[in-house]
C-alpha cells in the first residue's frame, strides 16, 4: 500500500466560505436523505466532501493529467503514465512484451521512459500486487482529520455555512433543522386551523408538533420527519403560533394565550437607558456589577460555567415574579436555537413541586415565579439559589430558608405627598436575605404609585439617586450607604442596573467615596 502525504495552505479552514458547489451538494444530500438536518450535522458532511474534494484535487495535480499506474491495468505504447510509488514521477510507455514467470500466470510487462531518459520495466496486467491497492492519505495529517478540524474550527465554519445558507431562499430553517424548500410537503390553511383548535383546547400548549400532526390526522407518505419539519415551518410562517420548546425540543404555543409578560417587558422590567462612563470604573467596581447579576449589565469578557448560583431579588424582578438573565444564570436555564421564548418547569429545591415558567430570551429575564415568591415568604433582597438539573427543560430553584423569627429589616413607607422614606422596623421572615440589600416593602400599592409618579414626572435620574442616598443615610450613623443598598433602593422607583449608579457616583464631586464602596452626599454642593 502507498501512503503519500499531501497538505492543504495553512489557512485553508480559516478563509472556509460556502460556496455553489457546496450548496449544490448539500441540497442533493438532503434530497437523497428525505430528512432536515441540524447545522452541525450539514458541516459534518461537507467538512467531509471537502476533504475528498481536496484529496482528489491533489493526486489530479500531482498526476498531471496523466493515468495513474496500477499493476492490474493493461496499457499500450504511447500512453503516459504517473508513478505514485515513485514520488509521482510521470513516463511514456514505449513497448509492450509478454511477461514470464508461471508462478504469477499470464501478464505483460511495459517498458517505460522517464522525462530524463531513464528506462525502467513494470508490470501490467497482474491481479495480486501490493500497488494495486488505492493510494492512501496520511491520517493523521489534522488538516486531513474530520474531527480534528471541527473541533478546530468548528464553531467558525458553522457560522460561515449558516449565514451561506440564509442567502440562500432554496433552504429553509426551523429549530436548528435545514431542508430545501421545493421538498416540503403542502400544510394549507385548514391543517393550521386545526392546529389552532387543539392548542386552544390545551390551554394555548405547549404541544409538540407530533401530537398536532395525530390530532388533525394529517395524511401523507413521506418520511414522518419531513412532514414534521414542514409542519413546524408552517406554524412557524404563521402568526398565530409561537416555538417555544428549548435547544433539541420543539414545542408549539398559541401566542394570543401567552401571558403578556413575556411578549414585552412588563411595567417594572422596561428599561429606559441612562449614561454612564465605564472609563471611570475600577477593578472594585466591575467586580461589584458583576456580582449583583443585573441582566441589564454588560457581560464580563469571562463567564464561568457552573451548576449552581445565587441571585439576590430586586423590587421590580420580586414584584413582576422575575429573575434575571445574568451573564451567569443564562447559562443554567434553557436556551434555544431561534426562539425568542422558551416555556420550561421550574422544581421547587424544597418540596419538588413542578411549575411552569417561560425564558424571555430577548429581554434577559426568567417569567411566572410570582406566586413562588409570595408562597415562600420571600421579599426583594432575598437569595434564590439556582441550579442545574440532570433532566433537560428542568431548573431547580431553592429559597434559602432559616428559622421563622422576627427581624431587624429596612423597610420603605410611602408618605401622603407620595414620597418614600426607609425605617428599621421588624418583620417575620422565613428566608435569609442579604443585609445591604433587603427592603420590606409592606405597602406594595403605594411604593407602585411612586414609581408611576416618577415617570410620569420624569423625575431625573440623579435627584431619584441623591434622594434615596439620604435617605439611607439617616439610618447610619456614619452617614453613608453602600452602593448596592443605593442600588436596591433606586429600583423601588426606577429600573436601574448598576453601571449607570456607579457611573454617576463617580463622576459627581458631592458624591463622596469614603471606601469600601460606600457613599456619602455632600450638602451643600452646586448641583
Amino acid at each position: 500500500m502507498v501512503i503519500a502525504s499531501t497538505t492543504l495552505k495553512e489557512d485553508y479552514w480559516e478563509l472556509f466560505e460556502l460556496r455553489d458547489q457546496d450548496i449544490e451538494y448539500l441540497y442533493n444530500y438532503l434530497l437523497e436523505n428525505e430528512t432536515p438536518l441540524t447545522s452541525a450535522e450539514l458541516l459534518a458532511e461537507l467538512v467531509e466532501e471537502r476533504i475528498r474534494q481536496a484529496k482528489t484535487a491533489q493526486e489530479l495535480e500531482r498526476s498531471q493529467g496523466c493515468e495513474l499506474y496500477l499493476p492490474k491495468e493493461r496499457y499500450q505504447a504511447g500512453q503516459e503514465l504517473v508513478f505514485p510509488a515513485l514520488s509521482w514521477r510521470k513516463g511514456k510507455v514505449i513497448a509492450v512484451r509478454p511477461g514470464r514467470n508461471p508462478d504469477l500466470g499470464p501478464f505483460e510487462v511495459i517498458k517505460v521512459q522517464f522525462s530524463q531518459g531513464e528506462i525502467r520495466e513494470f508490470a501490467a496486467g497482474l491481479q495480486n500486487h501490493i500497488l494495486n491497492q488505492p493510494q492512501e492519505i496520511k491520517e493523521d495529517e489534522a488538516q486531513f482529520d474530520k474531527q480534528a478540524i471541527l473541533a478546530t474550527y468548528g464553531d467558525l465554519l458553522q457560522r460561515r455555512l449558516e449565514e451561506g445558507l440564509r442567502d440562500h431562499s432554496d433552504f429553509v430553517q426551523i429549530a436548528g433543522k435545514w431542508f430545501p424548500r421545493a421538498l416540503l410537503v403542502d400544510i394549507n390553511v385548514g391543517h393550521l386551523n386545526l392546529a389552532e383548535a387543539v392548542l386552544d383546547m390545551a390551554g394555548g400548549g405547549p404541544l409538540p408538533t407530533v401530537k398536532l400532526l395525530e390530532q388533525i390526522e394529517l395524511q401523507s407518505n413521506v418520511n414522518p420527519k419531513l412532514l414534521e419539519f414542514s409542519m413546524d415551518y408552517a406554524l412557524q410562517e404563521d402568526a398565530r403560533f409561537d416555538e417555544v420548546g428549548a435547544a433539541g425540543e420543539v414545542l408549539w404555543f398559541l401566542k394570543r394565550l401567552e401571558p403578556p409578560a413575556v411578549l414585552e417587558p412588563p411595567l417594572h422590567l422596561q428599561y429606559h437607558p441612562i449614561e454612564e462612563d465605564r472609563s471611570l470604573f475600577t477593578e472594585e467596581m466591575l467586580r461589584l456589577e458583576a456580582s449583583l447579576q443585573d441582566e441589564l449589565s454588560p457581560p464580563p469578557q469571562r463567564v464561568m460555567k457552573v451548576d449552581e448560583t445565587q441571585v439576590c431579588l430586586i423590587y421590580p424582578h420580586w414584584r413582576e415574579g422575575t429573575l434575571p438573565l445574568s451573564a451567569q444564570t443564562r447559562l443554567l436555564f434553557p436556551t434555544a436555537y431561534e426562539a425568542p421564548r422558551i416555556r420550561f418547569t421550574i422544581v421547587d429545591g424544597e418540596t419538588n413541586e413542578r411549575f411552569p415558567a417561560w425564558v424571555v430570551r430577548t429581554h434577559g429575564y426568567v417569567y411566572g415565579l410570582k406566586d413562588w415568591y409570595e408562597k415562600r415568604g420571600l421579599i426583594p433582597g432575598s437569595y434564590v439559589k439556582i441550579q442545574r438539573s440532570k433532566k433537560a427543560g428542568e431548573v431547580i430553584l431553592t429559597r434559602l430558608a432559616r428559622r421563622p423569627g422576627r427581624e431587624w429589616v429596612r423597610t420603605v413607607l410611602v408618605g401622603s405627598d407620595g414620597g418614600i422614606v426607609f425605617a428599621m422596623l421588624k418583620h417575620n421572615v422565613s428566608a435569609q436575605f442579604d443585609e445591604r440589600m433587603a427592603i420590606m416593602v409592606p405597602d406594595v400599592e403605594g411604593v407602585d404609585q411612586a414609581w408611576e409618579k416618577t415617570l410620569k414626572e420624569r423625575i431625573p435620574f440623579e435627584k431619584t439617586v441623591v434622594s434615596m442616598l439620604r435617605e439611607l443615610s439617616k439610618l447610619n450613623p456614619q452617614g453613608h450607604a453602600h452602593a448596592s443598598e443605593l442600588y436596591a433602593a433606586v429600583n423601588l422607583l426606577r429600573r436601574c442596573p448598576p453601571g449607570p449608579l456607579l457611573s454617576l457616583l463617580n463622576s459627581r464631586p458631592w458624591f463622596v467615596h469614603v471606601g469600601d464602596q460606600h457613599y456619602r452626599y455632600t450638602e451643600g454642593e452646586e448641583h
